[in-house]
């Protein structure tokens, strides 16, 4: 009997030395379990350290073209080779440009000189560079508002080549669609004058129409559905072809984006004028 019993101790002694060993493995395993799900979370809330560049481009987004200008500017001077750095700092000009006042010609045309530059470069450092012919283009259209007809029509072939080059290296640069856009819309525009006045003043005029330049339009609304411009020469396209009602969807879609350039605060008080003329009517 006394030895059944002392069977039965060691029995529970053991089953109890089990109960502990497997209490133990259980916090082992669990334990670090517990640790590894906690980490994701705080990984998650740790940010990354944005580079210089990052927040040069993310001044620019905001309009704070003197910060842009200054981080662009000593990154370049770090490092010259740099194509990117070639057509931001084009891009930076053109929209300093855009920025000065229309009756301040001389400076507004002195940052459109300096986008041409920085777009050359680019294209000089990396011929392959999309960003650098776009820039190109649009820092001479932004010129083209300053020179007589003729001239204009020249700098037309030269714009166009540029914006071809630019879509043929990337399809869906927004920027670049959307200057094609204005080319098509402005060729068709000095086409109807040429029809009005003849070939002899006007000679070769650059091929475009509405449709062409309504497509372009709707494709970089497609692939950037935040810029204001788009939707506002879509809509007055859509008015000239007398489609008033999604001129007025557009521009109400165009007063909820946000104003990402200074010439977007005019177009806003210009859509504004025509959806109450529109709507009036």
């Amino acid at each position: 009997m006394v030895q059944i019993t002392k069977m039965q101790t060691h029995k529970n002694r053991q089953a109890f030395s089990y109960l502990r060993i497997f209490l133990f493995l259980l916090f082992l395993f669990t334990a670090p379990l517990t640790e590894v799900s906690a980490k994701p979370g705080k990984a998650a809330k740790v940010i990354r350290t944005a580079t210089p560049v990052e927040v040069a481009d993310e001044a620019l987004w905001h309009m704070n073209y003197p910060k842009a200008d200054s981080l662009y500017s000593l990154e370049l001077r770090n490092n010259p080779g740099n194509a990117d750095l070639n057509w931001k700092m084009a891009r930076l000009h053109v929209s300093l440009g855009e920025a000065v006042p229309p009756g301040n010609s001389d400076a507004r045309m002195h940052h459109f000189h300096k986008a041409a530059e920085y777009a050359r470069t680019c294209i000089s450092l990396d011929s392959l560079n999309g960003k650098g012919h776009t820039w190109l283009a649009a820092s001479l259209g932004m010129m083209a508002d300053k020179i007589g007809t003729k001239e204009k029509l020249k700098r037309a072939k030269e714009i166009k080549r540029e914006l071809d080059t630019a879509l043929r290296l990337n399809p869906n640069d927004e920027t670049a669609l959307s200057m094609l856009g204005s080319y098509y819309r402005e060729a068709a525009k000095i086409g109807w004058f040429k029809r009005m006045v003849g070939n002899a003043f006007l000679g070769e005029v650059p091929k475009g129409d509405f449709t062409l330049a309504e497509k372009a339009f709707r494709k970089a609304i497609s692939h950037d559905s935040r810029i204001i411009r788009n939707y506002h020469e879509l809509a007055l396209i859509c008015i000239d072809s007398g489609n008033k009602e999604e001129a007025i969807v557009l521009m109400k879609t165009a007063l909820e984006k946000p104003i990402l350039f200074e010439t977007d605060k005019i177009r806003i008080e210009e859509m504004r004028a025509l959806l109450k003329k529109l709507t009036n009517e």
